[in-house]
């Protein structure tokens, strides 16, 4: 298959095409539109983001297996995982993953941003980074120094705090954690309640809080169902992009600069399609080689979880709403009426971030904890009373990869992420559920528990809990790092988000992270969005 530039003159033409249009791509297509100098084009590959349940904060679990709006994707069967096959769900329409994410707002850690800029990537540090946290916020407590007020995300408090998450908090801080009510300020460790990106008791998804306010643009055109198939090149400058929508395939022109936002699978998958990755991997598929690029679909990482549920003594949970019709009539109409109550609540409520080791120098570990639960997310609740608390490791050190397994765009890539390949990773999730287990066991918990029901009393020993990890263990829904940012061999990208080699093409998305930061991805990507808008307008003057 040939990469090489097919644009006719009645092909359109735009100064940028936004392949993407997720947690980044919606950033994007708002700031490089709102001059009116600029004539911006926004693929995105899913439909509009009207699915009702997608503005619910609680319909994220009616989208979890939703293939309208969701890739579905599948890893290969992961070895350290008694070669499970890991659910992978990625969003499929406007807003992407924002549409049909957990909602937290967790930005990670400042020293991981420091580490980015350690590791080359100059003008990445948590000093530089902070300012476009900060623009892109409508914090609801105010602007501080760490928040800002008046951006276009919505950052507002926990509207439901049942019994069961004030008490967890309580339980951590018996434990010995200090309570943290901002872990997007000073530091990150400790307990609290999360925030979320939601506004009224909806979802601000990135199309609301950024594509919706610039949709009436004219200088903004927005194609939905239209799947990126390559990026056309003309040597190694990328001109154009070629797209599927429906039966058609149609192609445009990129005067200055085509922008990959597709994420963390997709993204390189594109970059693959379009003669951009490993050569001996393109030229098996019949791809011509742009640019032998290794890097493209290596380093891929992910967060891992791993739950443990509790019998509830009182029936104050989620579980007993939802299986009680009367209860659950109740919820339903007091959301449509005052949007409060049950599904309002986020993929998590209260948290925790704490350290496995006191040799480490931040948290390794974050607890989300949720007042309900399940044997799988996504799937029906217990019929019993439950809550659950799960451990997710932050830095881990596995890596795997991304690769196509066709020329065809709409087969899906071969995913391998390797959880739990290294001895520090198997260590911590032990680690991390033996102290969530003496959070669970803490005195102001001891009126909510019946007792453990998963994995529970038969699971104690290092190598019991270890095995479950193996048979339980499942992603936190955080892939990143395909197309890493770097000066090394394998980076895919500059510190400008420029792929290295190629001239007119970036890739802006959780896949040019350097590294994992230690929390939830959404609000990072949200800032490279923003920081990145502001380097392709600089270098457009």
């Amino acid at each position: 298959m040939n990469a090489t530039s097919s644009l006719t003159p009645s092909d359109p033409e735009f100064d940028y095409i936004i392949v993407g249009a997720g947690s980044a791509g919606c950033v994007l297509a708002n700031r490089l539109s709102a001059n009116g100098k600029h004539s911006v084009l926004l693929l995105e590959a899913g439909p509009k983001d009207s699915n009702i349940w997608i503005h619910v904060p609680l319909g994220y679990g009616k989208l979890f297996k939703e293939k309208t709006v969701n890739w579905m994707y599948q890893t290969e069967p992961e070895p350290e995982l008694k070669g499970r096959q890991v659910f992978q769900p990625r969003g499929k329409t406007l807003g992407g993953s924002s549409s049909i994410n957990g909602l937290l707002y967790v930005r990670g850690q400042h020293e991981d941003y420091d580490r980015w800029r350690q590791l080359g990537n100059t003008g990445w540090g948590y000093d530089d980074v902070l300012p476009y946290f900060k623009k892109a916020e409508n914090q609801s407590r105010g602007a501080d120094q760490y928040h800002g007020s008046g951006g276009p995300l919505p950052v507002s408090n926990m509207v439901v705090t049942d019994p069961l998450s004030k008490a967890f908090i309580d339980a951590a801080v018996e434990t010995g954690l200090p309570y943290n009510p901002d872990f997007n300020g000073a530091t990150q460790e400790g307990v609290g309640l999360f925030q979320t990106t939601t506004r009224n008791g909806r979802r601000a998804s990135t199309s609301v809080a950024y594509l919706g306010p610039a949709k009436a643009r004219g200088n903004l055109k927005v194609e939905t169902s239209a799947l990126g198939q390559r990026v056309l090149f003309e040597g190694r400058r990328a001109v154009g992009v070629e797209y599927r929508q429906g039966a058609q395939i149609r192609r445009a022109r990129a005067r200055r600069e085509i922008v990959l936002s597709s994420g963390a699978y997709n993204s390189p998958q594109l970059l693959q399609l379009s003669g951009v990755g490993p050569g001996d991997l393109l030229r098996k598929h019949g791809i011509d080689v742009v640019l032998d690029a290794p890097g493209v679909g290596h380093d891929l990482q992910d967060h891992m979880q791993v739950r443990i549920v509790m019998r509830c003594s009182q029936k104050i949970t989620l579980n007993d709403t939802v299986n009680h019709p009367l209860r659950r009539t109740m919820a339903g109409a007091r959301y449509a009426l005052f949007r409060k109550g049950w599904l309002t609540i986020a993929a998590g409520t209260a948290g925790a971030f704490f350290k496995t080791s006191p040799r480490l120098a931040s948290p390794d570990i974050q607890v989300h904890f949720l007042p309900f639960s399940t044997d799988k997310m996504g799937e029906k609740l217990h019929d019993f009373s439950g809550f659950t608390a799960s451990v997710c490791q932050l830095r881990p050190e596995s890596r795997g990869s991304l690769r196509i397994r066709s020329a065809d765009p709409t087969v899906p890539p071969e995913i391998r992420i390797n959880y739990m390949s290294t001895e520090t990773d198997r260590t911590t999730n032990v680690e991390g559920l033996k102290i969530l287990r003496k959070i669970l066991n803490a005195p102001a918990l001891k009126p909510f528990v019946i007792n453990e029901y998963d994995p529970g009393t038969k699971v104690s020993t290092d190598a019991e809990l270890l095995d479950y990890c193996r048979e339980r263990g499942s992603t936190i829904y955080h892939p990143t790092s395909t197309c890493r940012m770097g000066n090394d061999a394998l980076a895919v990208v500059d510190q400008r988000l420029k792929v290295r080699g190629l001239e007119g093409l970036r890739v802006v998305d959780g896949s040019v992270m350097p590294d994992l930061v230690s929390g939830n991805t959404n609000a990072p990507i949200i800032m490279i969005a923003e920081k990145a808008s502001d380097m392709i307008l600089e270098d457009a003057r």
